[in-house]
């Protein structure tokens, strides 16, 4: 049985947004038509949206309306920006774009005022904001870490929680801290240094000092958080590409009343030494995608290297490795 083709129109009411909507050569319609199957055209100030899918049909016109809403009230669109954009209204048609640029703004200390710069980013405050597990994975520059960083400041300084913990796990030492110089502290200090510096972006060094010594900044090296409860904390594994299966699922079942946890890693950079008979690695981010995915309560996000909000250059060093690896799996 043939479907029928439906075709509906926009018509914008500013050439100059609508030309900013549409695209240099109208290549931001071109990736919501290569994402969602929908045929898009212009003429003039007039869009028309053609599909015999009526539910595809249906999100583009709302994600189209929603993304001129949002030029229209000051804040840009970036072609990255668009296809995150897409994804979430598959994932929640219901969503107002414009609240979340609006309320994923937030001051985090006198010194900093966290904004999140991508939609992507954005999507990511929500979630940290809204549940109580949340998993972010991909590629340096993203703003992983930073952001989660920024949240439990942000939480701890509105009493939310009452201490923030953070770890990471050192693979260079083989979680066998022993032999370093120091104490629990020091011993672990290069592991953890990129999450000192978030803190000390946000916060006076002398106000981290004081956080760290009274214990409601605490360092907690992974392999000696077992046995552990950890109630009303805001709770950052970073790295955690470089966690094995049992040390993923002995940090996840440490969570206690009152807490948050965010998981931050790379599934590309995994450091895990070889296994017996030179087995790849299993890494507990991996696995655990694969183990808790459909669990409600628990968020999954993952950021690609158009994300990247570093410098520009952090970018292209990025796709340049992947496009190396994946020609190197492909001669394989």
């Amino acid at each position: 049985m043939t479907q029928t083709l439906v075709t509906k129109t926009l018509d914008f009411d500013d050439i100059q947004l609508a030309n900013e909507l549409f695209g240099p050569q109208n290549k931001n319609l071109t990736i919501i038509s290569k994402e969602s199957g929908v045929d898009l055209d212009t003429r003039g100030t007039a869009l028309h949206a053609s599909s015999a899918d009526e539910g595809a049909l249906h999100t583009v016109l709302n994600l189209i309306t929603q993304l001129y809403g949002l030029l229209k009230s000051g804040n840009p669109i970036y072609a990255k920006d668009i296809t995150y954009a897409y994804g979430m209204l598959l994932r929640e048609p219901g969503v107002d774009l414009q609240k979340l640029f609006k309320d994923s703004v937030f001051v985090v200390s006198p010194k900093k005022t966290i904004a999140p710069k991508t939609l992507s980013q954005r999507d990511y405050v929500a979630a940290l904001r809204k549940n109580e597990m949340v998993f972010a994975i991909g590629p340096a520059g993203t703003g992983k870490t930073y952001l989660a960083v920024a949240m439990a400041l942000s939480m701890l300084l509105t009493k939310k929680v009452k201490k923030i913990i953070l770890t990471r796990p050192a693979v260079e030492a083989g979680e066998k801290l022993g032999f370093l110089p120091g104490d629990l502290v020091e011993k672990v200090d290069p592991y953890l240094r990129p999450l000192y510096d978030a803190l000390h972006d946000m916060l006076d060094s002398e106000k981290v000092s004081h956080m760290i010594e009274t214990g409601i900044i605490e360092i907690a090296p992974l392999a000696f958080m077992r046995g552990r409860t950890l109630n009303n904390a805001f709770v950052i594994l970073d790295e955690a590409q470089n966690t094995t299966p049992e040390q993923m699922k002995m940090f996840l079942t440490r969570m206690g009343y009152g807490s948050r946890m965010v998981v931050t890693g790379d599934v590309t950079q995994i450091d895990l030494p070889v296994c017996g008979q030179g087995r790849a690695p299993r890494s507990g981010l991996i696995e655990t995608q694969r183990v808790l995915s459909n669990i409600e309560g628990i968020r999954f996000l993952h950021f690609h290297q158009d994300d990247v909000v570093r410098h520009p250059l952090v970018a292209k060093v990025v796709n340049a490795y992947e496009r190396y690896t994946a020609e190197l799996t492909n001669k394989e």
